[in-house]
């Protein structure tokens, strides 16, 4: 971006910025909850965060449903959408509510990149693949858009279809697979009683295999590449059949990383249902791009060495949407992704203002891709330092600490280096909702206190080098691990629908935190301005208003 072309900012006359950084450290699912015994972060130590939820800047935001562009509030915010909205400074409408209203208006289906994928296999008389995350957690995907997208292949005379599906347990339920197997069968049942041949081609656990994101664990995308494409892997009669046969084996797995499965015919052992070969069409239908990006790079680039892929089958590919805009993957998408302009991130660049990014490997993405509007590469690389933490590959709940000290040392570290320091820091610990994901309520007790530790750190170097602390989340999860009560009460695995704590701590004032004027609903999106404001500059007029008084 050249420095004529860069958006612009006013000063803010009641404001003065400090001459240290503004560290923005964004704990990851740790929310507001209710305090009972399923409240990890209530039942960790956390004397840094109760002390900082004591200051006068205090409150909590709404993280999850509209507040954050989802469609209902009854819909749990994510790391995606809750990063969007505080580098954003508005709410954009979401992929789920975007890709829905396409299906509803019929939009998506005059696009002509289905009509592309549809005359491919008309003219082949391969199949039409769908491959995706199978449930209604609305957060990659939503089970609802996939058997829209069956119906209309088959209003479109799609003779073939055949579904890949990765099981969820991690936003929805530990193990209810069987649950959305059975309504995609019966939906299946429906179509082929109308002369159609659509079945399930294959499965899977989503962090087994295929849904990697920022190359954290490739290994995991070939085994989905070896299962969807491929063909290999043990062999069943049906989804359902696959998912008894694995839990009976397997008590200690949910559905989130149940091993790869075929479904092959005769009963189970003959060939498989669904390689995709030559010819064919291949919809990956999640509309989240993160855990998106492996699989479509597998399916598209051509220089690609990752892994061997060979014999790599010609195909048209097409994403739910469009995952990364820099790096244009995919080439082709069904629904268009919110156009976020003049982010945080972009403003401050084009105010000369430095930035730094920083967070361990499993959320790295989300202090600079989402952050900045679902843009990977920096606004100005003479402004702008990322930093990467590579994350463990082993399990979360054996290690809840994570690397949340070695993000801190990192940070510190390049906050003392001599020269031009940073105005802007941004960063990630991943803990609470990493481990949150695992279902280990002492484990994610561990990952919340972890974190304290760190930001007890953090609040030491905000006064050494005169700089605010901004501390809050983008979503909940550790705050609510089970649901339900009694003999009914279950793990609960996924992000929660509760608010979220902010705590503003500036040395400067003599309250240590500014005085705050909150709206209605008070929300993520409102900390774009707020974090302007407090480095002495004026909001755009179509952010959200900034919640200091």
């Amino acid at each position: 971006m050249s420095a004529a072309s860069r958006p612009t900012l006013a000063p803010d006359p009641t404001r003065v910025a400090p001459e240290g950084p503004v560290i923005f450290a964004v704990m990851d699912g740790v929310g507001v909850g209710r305090g009972d015994e399923g409240d990890a972060v209530t039942a960790a130590l956390t004397p840094t965060l109760d002390w900082l939820r004591g200051l006068p800047s205090a409150t909590t935001l709404a993280a999850h449903g509209t507040a954050v562009g989802m469609p209902s509030d009854k819909d749990m915010g994510n790391s995606e959408v809750g990063h969007n909205a505080i580098g954003a400074g508005r709410v954009f409408e979401q992929g789920a509510k975007l890709v829905a209203q396409s299906i509803a208006s019929g939009a998506l289906f005059r696009g002509e990149v289905w009509r592309w994928l549809i005359e491919g296999v008309h003219d082949s008389r391969e199949p039409l693949h769908f491959i995706g995350l199978l449930s209604d957690g609305n957060v990659h995907s939503h089970i609802d858009h996939l058997l829209a997208l069956l119906d209309r292949a088959a209003a479109d005379a799609v003779p073939k279809v055949r579904v890949h599906i990765l099981t969820d347990g991690r936003d929805v339920p530990g193990r209810s697979a069987l649950r959305y197997i059975d309504t995609l069968e019966a939906a299946l049942a429906k179509l082929r009683e109308q002369g159609f041949d659509y079945q399930i081609a294959s499965g899977g656990g989503r962090m087994h295999l295929t849904m990697d994101r920022y190359e954290a664990d490739w290994a995991m995308v070939e085994r989905g590449w070896d299962v969807h494409v491929r063909g290999r892997a043990r062999k069943f009669a049906s989804a359902r059949a696959a998912v008894e046969t694995l839990y009976a084996e397997h008590p200690e797995l949910d559905d989130q990383h149940l091993p790869g499965f075929v479904i092959a015919d005769q009963g189970g052992v003959g060939a498989p249902l669904g390689p995709i070969r030559d010819g064919a069409s291949v919809v990956f239908f999640n509309f989240r791009g993160d855990r998106a990006l492996e699989i479509t790079r597998a399916f598209e680039d051509d220089s690609f060495t990752e892994f061997d892929r060979s014999p790599r089958p010609k195909v048209r590919y097409a994403g739910m949407m469009q995952y990364d805009g820099d790096l244009h993957l995919p080439k082709r998408f069904l629904t268009a992704p919110p156009a976020i302009d003049r982010s945080m991130g972009e403003l401050l660049a084009g105010a000369g203002k430095r930035q730094l990014a920083i967070a361990e490997t499993h959320k790295f993405g989300h202090v600079t891709y989402f952050w900045n509007g679902n843009r990977s590469a920096p606004f100005d690389p003479a402004l702008e330092r990322y930093i990467e933490v590579p994350s463990d590959a082993k399990p979360l709940e054996q290690r809840p600490w994570m690397k949340a000290a070695e993000v801190t040392d990192t940070l510190l570290q390049a906050l003392r280096e001599p020269g031009p320091g940073f105005d802007l820091v941004r960063l990630n610990y991943a803990n609470g909702d990493m481990v949150g994901h695992t279902g280990e309520l002492r484990s994610t007790i561990l990952a919340v206190e972890a974190v304290d530790l760190c930001l007890a750190r953090l609040v030491r170097a905000t006064e050494q080098l005169g700089g605010v602390l901004i501390v809050t989340a983008d979503h909940g999860n550790a705050d609510q691990m089970f649901d339900g009560e009694g003999e009914a009460r279950q793990v609960r695995t996924s992000h929660s629908l509760n608010p979220v704590p902010l705590a503003i701590y500036d040395p400067r004032e003599p309250r240590l935190g500014p005085a705050l004027s909150l709206p209605a609903r008070p929300g993520l999106s409102n900390l774009a301005a707020t974090t302007l404001s407090l480095l002495g500059f004026a909001a755009p007029d179509d952010y959200d208003p900034s919640l200091l008084a």
